[in-house]
C-alpha cells in the first residue's frame, strides 16, 4: 500500500491491482479460486495470501464445472482464473452450461503482458472478448491495468443479477503489479419484484380456476422458493408438475399434489395437462422441447400465467400472461392475498411398483436401492441422462438443494460438479449419479474430489452405450436392426481409472454386492467410486 497525490493534490490510497483484487474479492466472499494456472496468470499468484483457497481441476471445463457446483451450492458467485485463449476455449463448453444453469461465475482469463500485444504474442488472445460470447452476460479487457478492480466489481454485480451467469475479465499478465486506487464493495440488489397488477391478475385467474396446475423449474430452488411453492400449491389444490429439463428440485416428491415430471415433448405435455383450465409456471419456461411437436401448446380452454427471473423466456412463451420478476417475492404476494375455499385436491400420483433385483440389474432396481438407503438431506448430482426418466419414478428428493443437474444437456458437468457441490456444503454427503459415456467426459474429476478429500459416492451406471443416442434413434427415422454408428463404449474399467487418481473403488453386478458397495460408501468420508453394471 502507498500513498499518492490525486491530481487535486489531495493523498490517494493505492495498492497493486493484485492486492486490491483479493480485498475486494474477500469483501465479496469469494476466497476460494478455481483454477487451471497457465504462464499468464502466474502474477495473480505472487505473495498467495493465506486465506484464499486454490482448487485445481486438470482441464479448464473441470475447473468450471466446479464453480459452477459451487456456486449454486452456495448461492454466491465463484471466482474462476483460466489460461488465455486456448484455455477459454477449453471451457467453453461448461461456460454454456453455467450460462443455461443461470450459475453466476466471475471468469478471470490470462492475458500476454500489454508491452508486446501490438506484436501478436505467442498465447494471445487476440479477441479475448468476443471469445466466450454469447455464453457470458458480460465480457471486458479493461482499457487500463487501473481498471482491473472496478471491472471485477462491475462483472461480481452483473453475474449476480438475476437471471443469474458467468462473465468474463481478461487480465493481462503484466497489470497485477500496477498502482491502483482500492475500490470496495457495494450491496446492489440483485432482485426484482414481479409487477403487483400481473401479479393480482394472476391471483384472481388461481381464485377462478377449478382444476390449477403448477409447473416448477429451476429458478424456484435457485430463489429459495421451496416453502412458498409448497404453502401456495396447498392453498389452492393444484397438481404439481415438475418442468421439462429443470436443473434443480422444486417440490418435495412425496407430497400428496405432487403429480410427477413432465417431458419436453409438446404432445405428451398436452395429454398430461389434459383437463387443466389454468398452468401456472413458476421459474420454468413453458415448455422446453427436445423434439419437434404438432398441435397445442396447451389443451384447449386451459390458459398459462407465468412468472420468470429471465426476460427472455417470458418473451418466447407462445401465450398467457407472464410476470418477471424473483419468483420467491411473486409468491409471497400471492400468499398475502386473502384466502379462497379450497377446492377438491386432484387425484394422488400411482407409485412406482417395487422392483425385484434381476441378473444384470436394471437401472431402476439400483435407483430403488439408492433411493431406500441414502440419507434424506444427502445430495444427489446427476449426469446419467437417459436414466433421468427412470431416476424420476426411483430416486425422490424431499428437501430443497438435495439435486442437481445440467440444464445446457452437455456432458462434463456431473463429476467435477459434485466436487463444487461438496465444497460448496461442508458436512454433507454427495452422491454423484452419471453414466459411463457421461463420466468419461470429465473422469479426471476424481483426482480433485480425492485430494480435496471430499465425502463423495460416486456411482456410475455401467451400461456400455450412449444408451440416450441409442433411445432417441427411432425420432430420426432409425428402425430396429439399423446400425447407429459411435454409440457403443465397451472395454472401460472405472474401477482401475478411480485407482489410478487415488480413489477408492469397486465393481459390482447382484443385488447384494450393491447393498452392500452403497452401504459402505455411503458411510465413507473420503471419496469412493461404485462401477454398477446394469441391463
Amino acid at each position: 500500500m502507498a500513498l499518492t497525490k490525486h491530481k487535486s493534490g489531495q493523498p490517494v490510497t493505492t495498492k497493486t491491482v493484485r492486492d486490491a483484487v483479493m480485498d475486494l474479492l474477500r469483501e465479496f466472499g469469494m476466497t476460494t479460486v478455481f483454477g487451471n494456472p497457465g504462464s499468464t496468470e502466474l502474477s495473480l499468484f505472487l505473495d498467495y495470501p493465506t486465506d484464499f483457497r486454490y482448487v485445481l481441476g486438470l482441464q479448464e471445463s473441470l475447473v468450471v464445472a466446479m464453480a459452477d457446483g459451487y456456486a449454486q451450492a452456495t448461492r454466491n458467485a465463484a471466482f474462476i482464473n483460466l489460461h488465455s485463449a486456448v484455455g477459454v476455449g477449453h471451457a467453453m463448453g461448461s461456460i454454456f452450461t453455467a450460462y443455461k444453469n443461470c450459475t453466476p461465475l466471475v471468469i478471470t482469463a490470462g492475458q500476454q503482458s500489454r508491452a508486446i500485444l501490438p506484436f501478436d504474442p505467442f498465447l494471445f488472445s487476440s479477441r479475448a472478448t468476443e471469445l466466450p460470447q454469447p455464453y457470458v452476460k458480460w465480457s471486458i479487457e479493461p482499457a487500463r491495468a487501473e481498471d482491473v478492480p472496478q471491472a471485477i466489481a462491475r462483472a461480481y454485480y452483473i453475474a449476480m443479477q438475476a437471471p443469474r451467469g458467468p462473465v468474463l475479465v481478461s487480465v493481462p499478465a503484466d497489470d497485477w503489479a500496477r498502482s491502483c486506487e482500492p475500490v470496495h464493495a457495494r450491496h446492489v440488489s440483485t432482485m426484482i419484484r414481479p409487477e403487483p397488477a400481473l401479479i393480482n391478475e394472476m391471483g384472481d385467474m388461481l381464485d377462478k380456476s377449478r382444476r390449477p396446475a403448477f409447473v416448477i423449474g429451476t429458478a424456484v430452488d435457485r430463489d429459495q422458493a421451496w416453502d412458498q411453492v409448497v404453502a401456495l400449491a396447498e392453498r389452492h389444490n393444484a397438481a404439481v408438475w415438475v418442468a421439462p429439463m429443470t436443473g434443480r428440485c422444486g417440490f418435495p416428491e412425496d407430497h400428496p399434489l405432487f403429480a410427477g415430471f413432465l417431458p419436453a415433448a409438446r404432445e405428451s405435455i398436452v395429454q398430461l395437462l389434459d383437463g387443466r383450465d389454468l398452468v401456472f409456471a413458476l421459474g420454468a419456461p413453458a415448455f422446453t422441447y427436445h423434439v419437434d411437436g404438432v398441435g397445442p401448446h396447451l389443451p384447449q380452454g386451459c390458459r398459462l400465467a407465468q412468472i420468470s427471473e429471465d426476460p427472455d423466456v417470458v418473451a418466447w412463451a407462445p401465450t398467457g400472461i407472464a410476470a418477471v420478476g424473483s419468483v420467491r417475492l411473486g409468491i409471497e404476494d400471492l400468499l398475502a392475498r386473502r384466502a379462497r375455499p379450497r377446492r377438491a385436491p386432484p387425484s394422488p400420483r400411482v407409485a412406482a411398483p417395487r422392483l425385484k433385483p434381476t441378473k444384470p440389474m436394471s437401472i431402476a432396481y439400483v435407483l430403488q436401492t439408492l433411493a431406500e438407503l441414502r440419507p434424506r438431506d444427502s445430495i444427489v448430482v446427476e449426469e446419467a441422462t437417459s436414466a433421468r426418466p427412470i431416476m424420476q419414478r426411483y430416486l425422490p428428493f424431499f428437501e430443497p438443494d438435495t439435486f442437481y443437474t445440467m440444464c445446457s444437456g452437455g456432458l462434463g458437468f456431473g463429476l467435477p460438479a459434485a466436487v463444487g457441490v461438496a465444497l460448496g456444503k461442508p458436512g454433507k454427503k454427495v452422491i454423484g449419479v452419471l453414466g459411463d459415456g457421461a463420466a468419461m467426459y470429465s473422469i479426471q474429476g476424481l483426482w480433485s474430489a480425492v485430494q480435496l478429500n471430499l465425502p463423495i459416492m460416486y456411482v456410475i451406471l455401467k451400461n456400455r452405450r450412449y444408451a440416450t443416442l441409442k433411445d432417441f434413434a427411432s425420432v430420426y427415422g432409425f428402425v430396429q436392426g439399423d446400425e447407429l454408428q459411435g454409440t457403443d463404449l465397451p472395454g472401460m474399467d472405472f474401477v482401475s481409472l478411480a485407482r489410478g487418481q487415488g480413489c477408492d473403488a469397486v465393481t459390482v453386478s447382484t443385488a447384494a454386492q450393491l447393498r452392500s458397495a452403497l452401504r459402505k460408501g455411503l458411510a465413507n468420508t473420503k471419496p469412493v467410486l461404485i462401477e454398477v453394471d446394469v441391463a
